[in-house]
């Protein structure tokens, strides 16, 4: 996911959920992975595989952790981007990074992560905001999300299992992840032809 300059929609003052951090999640970093991250080339839609349903995986394999700190290298030098999934670099797979610690719309948040076979299993309080994205780089959206849910997943390398709570932007921006490793993108989402927009870009 990425940011749109003219992102429109304030996420409200809610106050966070009962659950509070994942201190696991929290603590969680790339060098947990013990490999070195490589870039990789963002795909753009129409490409398939940004369609097709990724394949669960072994959180702990060999394969999965490189792709995890892929991942998070190619997040990292991508400017505004808050969270890659592995369909978005060409692998159909259910894996994805996340990190809006510095976004100005982040309310409580779990820095830098990557999880596998990530799931919602609960969701409440949905609201619209404007969402952008690396693979449809032209256009936002207003999407409709829930602003409080619970996901659960798996840490690569480890392959513990976590349930966390997230709130407000993290929350949006797990959601847009999580459809991306189920082969939808933010344009699947919105209501409307009218719910679509150009990206205005600022010099």
């Amino acid at each position: 996911m990425s940011h749109p300059s003219d992102q429109q929609g304030q996420q409200g003052g809610q106050q966070p959920g009962t659950g509070g951090v994942h201190e696991r999640v929290l603590a969680w970093s790339e060098t947990e992975l013990g490999v070195e991250g490589r870039v990789l080339e963002v795909v753009r839609a129409p490409a398939a595989v940004l369609s097709a349903v990724g394949e669960r995986v072994d959180p702990t394999s060999p394969e999965t952790v490189q792709l995890a700190a892929d991942l998070v290298a190619t997040m990292r030098v991508s400017p505004g981007c808050v969270g890659l999934a592995a369909p978005q670099v060409g692998v159909g797979a259910q894996v994805f990074c996340v990190d809006v610690s510095e976004h100005p719309k982040t309310r409580d948040h779990h820095g830098t992560f990557v999880l596998c076979n990530a799931e919602v299993v609960a969701s409440s309080r949905n609201e619209k905001a404007r969402e952008g994205c690396m693979s449809v780089p032209d256009l936002t959206g207003d999407v409709k999300r829930a602003s409080r849910i619970v996901v659960r997943g798996q840490l690569p390398g480890t392959g513990e299992e976590v349930e966390l709570h997230a709130n407000a932007f993290e929350a949006r921006c797990l959601q847009h992840e999580i459809d991306h490793c189920q082969g939808l993108l933010f344009v699947d989402r919105v209501a409307g032809a009218h719910a679509i927009f150009a990206r205005q870009t600022y010099l």
